[in-house]
């Protein structure tokens, strides 16, 4: 059958002149039939045709599987206007059931098209396949091509725009939570940064040659540069203060002063702010030529959880602030009560933390261990100042007594719930045991020595052999490095010997910086 009646008479309603090129994309439509006149004249009565300010991309297809291969290629079709019969007489039907079932594409609208009523009565194809309209080329004039179109593109447009939002709410709900488990400023700073560049990529399809930074005030009120990507990057690093061109830094003054995030042409300045009276802001330079209402209120509601997820990083580096102060201070007054420096405990939390490094522990057991560490010797609270103070060698029933400071640490630490004081109890409790199995309380060896305990053990005797005590002069560095060799594998474990080998230089220069 010909379609010499394809669009009637109303063909010669369309009215000649010039056509604008359209200022965005056209919207996609694919055209499927296995006669050429069907696009031809498809193309012809609707070359002029708008909606919302954007014209048509056609796309041919002239069988059921070329069609299918254009959706593979052409995933953003906004309209199908498909022919039922082509290389087959169910071709075009066979086409619906892989798009919308192989492809899983539920937005693109889907108009068939048939010559043949007859080989797909309408009332069963509507009721079987996914189809958005049926018509009868004979009756498919150019004045109901067009309103078909219409109408089908206004449905495209409100399907897309609700799976925009949901896909965009949804990364908004996984970025935040991932955001909130960040442990540090620049971490999540670095984060942020990360996740808004996704989003805006999610949000606008595409985002290329992005740069950006995120800036917090400093303490002289002075915002400064804490994480950043692209162009701002210098090496990897990034800039300690602010110092850029006048236009970016104009529109960061703006947006701190006006509280609130803005778009300025391309580039998005978003605007954090903290329950500590702390500022936040963001730069991102081309993140799209366009910006609509849903990816505003998106970013707001992100810039909500971010504001949150900094006021949570600010509280929790807070309360580690403030453990480890009250540690490091108890751990001093036990020092300090038997002589020793105030600096020996910062001394052997910061050797702990470099062997545990090169021990390959993972930062969060670092940090836990360093924390920890200053109450190693915390059971010295229980052991007179007679023996504590005594210069010279103890005798055996004196240095019994002194060896109960391990338990006495143990005891006074493990009742405690939180992981950071249940490892300064083990800690207290295992730091004389060696490698060897001739150390106290318990008399442990090798690897049933907890591996903070043996860390320990060496960091405490590297510092105390270095340092004055009341019963012994110190050591100079290579009487100590000679008598580390020795004790590999006696006193020492041999892989924590090995770290302090390869960080020597790590070591001695925190030796250095807190010298007595």
């Amino acid at each position: 059958m010909t379609d010499d009646n394809l669009f009637a008479d109303e063909i010669d309603e369309e009215k000649n002149g010039d056509r604008r090129l359209p200022k965005a994309p056209g919207w996609k439509v694919l055209i499927a039939d296995d006669e050429e006149e069907v696009h031809s004249t498809t193309r012809l009565v609707l070359g002029d045709f708008e909606f919302e300010g954007r014209g048509l991309e056609f796309i041919s297809a002239y069988s059921g599987a070329e069609a299918l291969a254009a959706m593979k290629t052409h995933t953003d079709i906004a309209v199908v206007l498909l022919d039922v019969v082509m290389e087959t007489n169910s071709a075009g039907l066979d086409a619906v059931r892989l798009i919308r079932e192989e492809l899983q594409n539920n937005l693109v609208r889907i108009v068939l098209r048939t010559g043949q009523p007859g080989q797909a009565p309408e009332r069963k194809v509507i009721t079987d396949f996914d189809i958005n309209d049926y018509k009868n080329k004979t009756e498919l004039t150019v004045q109901r091509l067009f309103t078909t179109l219409y109408t089908a593109l206004r449905s495209y447009r409100d399907l897309t725009a609700i799976d925009r939002n949901r896909t965009g709410l949804k990364y908004i709900i996984d970025a935040s939570g991932s955001l909130f488990k960040q442990n540090s400023i620049k971490k999540l700073a670095k984060g942020v940064l990360t996740q808004i560049i996704a989003l805006l990529g999610l949000q606008n399809s595409i985002f290329m040659g992005r740069g950006g930074f995120t800036a917090a005030q400093g303490c002289d009120g002075e915002l400064e540069i804490i994480a950043t990507t692209g162009k701002y990057s210098d090496n990897g690093t990034c800039n300690t203060h602010l110092s850029t061109k006048p236009e970016v830094k104009s529109r960061i003054q703006q947006v701190a002063e006006e509280k609130s995030s803005r778009f300025y042409g391309n580039d998005y300045v978003g605007y954090f702010p903290t329950q500590k009276n702390k500022q936040h802001i963001i730069y991102l330079e081309n993140c799209g030529e366009r910006q609509d209402e849903q990816d505003i209120d998106l970013l707001k509601i992100f810039t909500t959880n971010v504001g949150i997820a900094f006021d949570n990083v600010y509280l929790n580096q807070e309360i580690i602030d403030t453990q480890k102060e009250v540690i490091q201070r108890l751990g001093e007054v036990v020092e300090s009560r038997s002589k020793e420096t105030a600096f020996h405990v910062v001394r052997v939390a910061e050797y702990i933390g470099v062997l545990a490094e090169g021990l390959g522990l993972s930062e969060e057991e670092i940090d836990i261990l360093k924390l920890a560490s200053p109450m190693h010797d915390i059971g010295k609270i229980g052991i007179s100042d007679a023996i504590l103070l005594k210069p010279g060698h103890l005798n055996d029933d004196e240095f019994a007594t002194m060896k109960t400071h391990a338990y006495i640490g143990y005891r006074i630490l493990r009742g405690s719930a939180r992981e950071l004081l249940k490892t300064a109890a083990i800690i207290a409790y295992t730091h004389h045991e060696r490698w060897d199995g001739t150390g106290y309380p318990r008399g442990l060896a090798k690897d049933k020595i907890p591996l903070s305990g043996r860390i320990t053990c060496f960091a405490d005797i590297f510092d105390a052999l270095l340092s004055d005590r009341v019963y012994k002069k110190a050591w100079s560095v290579k009487r100590v490095e000679r008598f580390i060799a020795e004790q590999e594998g006696r006193t020492f474990d041999p892989d924590v010997v090995k770290a302090f080998t390869k960080n020597r230089d790590k070591i001695m220069a925190i030796r250095e910086r807190y010298r007595d």
